[in-house]
Formats: C-alpha cells, structure tokens, sequence
C-alpha cells in the first residue's frame, strides 16, 4: 500500500509467466475507495455475473453479436480483445464499470501453461501432438513451406446429431502464410510457395 492507502502494482516481473498478474485497472466502491483489478480477477466478475443470470453462452454472444462466439467467450475469458463498441455492449451488459470497459478492450497476455491440464483441452494439445506431423507434411505438399495464420484466421464448432452420441465439430481456416527466403539471388524463390 502506498500513503495514500492506494494498493501499489508490483514492478514489471521479467518471467513472462508472471507478468498478467500484474495487469491492473482501478475500479471505484463507496466504502473501500479505489482498489485494483487484475483482468483475471474481471474473468472471474463475469463468470460470477453469468452463473447468477443463469446465461449461456450462446444468449451472451447473440446479446453482444459483432465477431465470431468463439472470439467473444475467448475475450471475456481473458485470452482476446473486444472491440471498443463491443466492450461497451458486453460492459453494458455485465453492468461493468467504465475502466472495466476498457480493460475488455485492451490487448491481453495470451496464452496458459503447457502442457493444459483441462481434460477437454489437453485433448486438442495431444490431438495436435499425435497428428501434428501428418498435417504439417499434408499442408506442406499442398502449399509450400509456410504457416497456417492463427490471426487471419476463422473457426466455428457445431454439434451433430449421432445415434452413438453426438459429435463435436470444429471447422478451422487460416491463411497460409509462407516464409521469406530473405538474401535470395536473382532466380532464386522470395517465398515459400509450392514448387511446380
């Protein structure tokens, strides 16, 4: 605490493993005057206001609408940015504060330690482990040596119905991004396309 009775944010820690936790935003409450938030902390805000209300996701996102579900749940969780009139529907919404707001709109630190320990989502890291090779050969003979973009990039999940037991869909597409062979000489490919 300073002298003013202020919480103090911890100096900038040089692991990156460390540094969301010192994210703050101040918000305002009548008996305690200004405390600091840590946008962890907001998650847990929302996920709290979403249980109260009885909401799902799907009723959240058709409310707050403008982009992909899946990149609106990823920003309220935390791992994606809302755009400003976004933040402003999901703030009005959640009844959020105005720093809140623009804590919704402020790029965050992505990402959570490897391997995940969620059963659901362990099984998307072991899926990628396990077929990872393949799809890297497969994409590679199709395009050339390159990425596929996760920023220009799309996904939708969608149920089917199965008699055995219904089955998760997950559609994903990304823009194949190929290296830049830099220092190249006259002739020489600048890109990583497919050669013919």
């Amino acid at each position: 605490m300073g002298e003013d009775g202020l919480p103090r944010p911890e100096p900038l820690l040089r692991s990156t493993a460390q540094r969301p936790a010192n994210r703050f935003v101040f918000t305002h409450t009548s008996q305690q005057g200004a405390t600091a938030m840590r946008r962890e902390e907001l998650t847990e805000k929302i996920l709290d206001i979403k249980r109260e209300k009885g909401w799902s996701w799907r009723q959240i996102t058709d409310e707050i609408g403008g982009m992909s579900p899946v990149l609106v749940v990823g920003a309220l969780l935390g791992q994606m940015k809302l755009v400003k009139p976004l933040a402003k529907k999901a703030a009005a919404l959640f009844g959020l504060s105005p720093a809140e707001e623009r804590m919704l709109n402020e790029v965050p630190y992505r990402g959570t330690p490897m391997p995940p320990t969620d059963p659901l989502v362990y099984r998307f890291y072991e899926l990628v482990m396990v077929n990872g090779p393949a799809w890297k050969a497969l994409i590679e003979e199709e395009f050339g040596d390159g990425i596929m973009s996760a920023i220009d990039f799309d996904m939708q999940i969608e149920r089917l119905p199965n008699a055995k037991g219904d089955r998760v869909k997950i559609t994903m597409s990304g823009k194949f991004l190929p290296y830049k062979y830099y220092g190249n000489e006259q002739g020489i490919l600048e890109y990583g396309v497919k050669e013919a």
